[in-house]
């Protein structure tokens, strides 16, 4: 499965942590594991149940996110060099590669591939259930914080450079692509 999860989100090789790397493979392999996802319904899931004929699939959120987040402080370095805040880039990239994997748990599948909100999903939202995961794989706190902050659940909260980055990536992609 593993061979799988950096298939689907080659994005992982920009964590130079190869530690990291592991534990956001890690987790990615227990969400999949835990409704036994295929590889295609990963594909073919929509990214949010907030809407209604959704295009863009989960796994394209993510890794649009991801390299969003890469090009943003790519751009703040070239623009500002060291007068910019400074930025873990692995940490940046581990929260947004992890930001949306608790919905996996959030949703489910019926037999003809409907995905729908699951038990587990009207309980707990995605924020949670990620931190909750990577807190189990030994995922730094900067990166869990990333997680807990990136959605609603944030609001109100002071958020790190890494966690305002991903929170506006993930915005523009869900805002734009509805």
């Amino acid at each position: 499965m593993k061979e799988m999860v950096i298939e689907l989100l080659p994005e992982i090789s920009e964590i130079k942590d190869r530690d990291l790397q592991d534990k956001v493979i890690a987790c990615w392999q227990e969400a999949i594991d835990y409704r036994k996802w295929s590889r295609a319904e990963l594909q073919s899931i929509p990214f949010t149940l907030l809407a209604e004929n959704v295009k863009i699939n989960f796994i394209e959120h993510v890794r649009t996110c991801t390299r969003l987040v890469i090009a943003i402080d790519q751009v703040l370095d070239q623009a500002y060099g060291s007068r910019k805040t400074a930025v873990n880039r692995d940490h940046l990239i581990a929260g947004t590669l992890l930001a949306d994997v608790g919905k996996l748990f959030e949703y489910d599948k019926k037999a003809d591939g409907t995905v729908y909100k699951s038990t587990h999903g009207r309980y707990l939202r995605h924020p949670f259930t990620g931190v909750g995961l990577g807190f189990k794989h030994d995922v730094p706190e900067a990166v869990l914080h990333i997680i807990a902050v990136h959605s609603k659940e944030g609001q109100g909260e002071k958020r790190s450079a890494e966690a305002i980055i991903f929170h506006h990536a993930d915005f523009i992609d869900f805002e734009l692509v509805q």
